[in-house]
């Protein structure tokens, strides 16, 4: 009825079943590609339970950066101590910089370096041997420090870290010399430094141009952090923060668990594209039935059971 033969018949209905075919792949990969982001935005790292585990993601998330080509990174460490667990109270630490560095900062960056493996595509298939770690104080007041891992073998896979560097502009010459001495593939992190962004370079009569060197010498040079953890309180609740690249920030609140003894537990409250603020927490807090009460309320009502008992 259409004038066609059998054979153009079954050549279109062959066309018609292959464009059909292409369409469905090209929806399909879209499909995929759709879930793989939505699996990523949604993934929930969790809080690490000591300074063991802390490593283990900073290490993961510095070297899952350093395969997307970014050689220059800021780690921020929850300052725990080797046998610490984690929590959202932070610590005093009555001796200042020195103890910081002595017994967390030193601890954590040489842990980090020891795990992390950052060799250029150059690499040969050979397991190569754990580096060898070496840490020099460099202004010993402050708790700054100077920590590399060395391979035997060549240069390839060598990793520095500036420890608790501040806003004294000795620390933009000494990040400029030691970028200029690793090179641009190797890799180089600040760990904790003393700073939130490039503001932090208030105007200083000493260094009139401090600030402007601070955004050439580490904001221009990329630096993003990469990894931290960020214990900081809201509505009088310790909460705390978790970023591991490339995923969002993944936000916590430390709540009383009567199935634990009402030691505290942290509660996932939700994730955030950006480092989150507190009027940003505070939100989520009173969205969640576990924070209607606020702490103190919480600890009376405890007080109060106790006492009918």
């Amino acid at each position: 009825m259409s004038g066609q033969t059998v054979e153009e018949m079954q050549q279109e209905a062959l066309e018609k079943k292959r464009l059909s075919q292409e369409q469905q792949a090209v929806i399909d990969k879209a499909r995929e590609e759709r879930d793989a982001k939505s699996r990523t935005s949604l993934q929930i790292l969790p809080v690490p339970e000591n300074a063991e585990s802390m490593i283990a993601q900073a290490a993961a998330a510095v070297e899952r950066a350093f395969k997307d080509g970014i050689t220059r990174q800021t780690v921020r460490f929850a300052l725990l101590t080797e046998d610490e667990e984690m929590s959202g109270e932070q610590n005093e630490w009555p001796g200042g910089a020195q103890q910081m560095h002595r017994e967390s900062g030193r601890p954590l960056t040489e842990g980090l370096l020891k795990e992390v493996r950052a060799y250029t595509a150059n690499q040969n298939s050979v397991e190569k041997l754990p580096p060898v770690i070496e840490t020099k104080d460099i202004w010993d007041f402050d708790g700054s420090a100077l920590c590399t891992a060395t391979h035997a073998e060549d240069a390839n896979g060598d990793v520095k870290a500036l420890i608790f560097p501040n806003t004294d502009s000795k620390y933009l010459n000494d990040i400029e010399t030691i970028s200029r001495d690793v090179g641009p593939d190797n890799l180089f992190l600040l760990i904790n430094p003393f700073w939130r962004d490039v503001e932090s370079w208030s105007f200083n009569i000493l260094q009139p141009n401090g600030k402007k060197r601070a955004q050439e010498v580490v904001f221009d040079n990329g630096f993003d952090v990469t990894y931290a953890v960020l214990r900081f309180s809201a509505r009088g609740e310790d909460c705390v923060a978790v970023y591991s690249y490339p995923n969002e920030w993944q936000l916590y609140a430390y709540r009383e668990d009567p199935a634990w003894f009402n030691q505290e537990r942290p509660i996932w409250l939700g994730s955030s594209k950006t480092e989150p603020t507190s009027s940003q927490i505070t939100e989520l807090l009173n969205s969640r039935p576990e924070f209607k009460m606020s702490k103190n309320m919480r600890q009376l009502q405890r007080q109060l059971g106790n006492d009918d008992q």
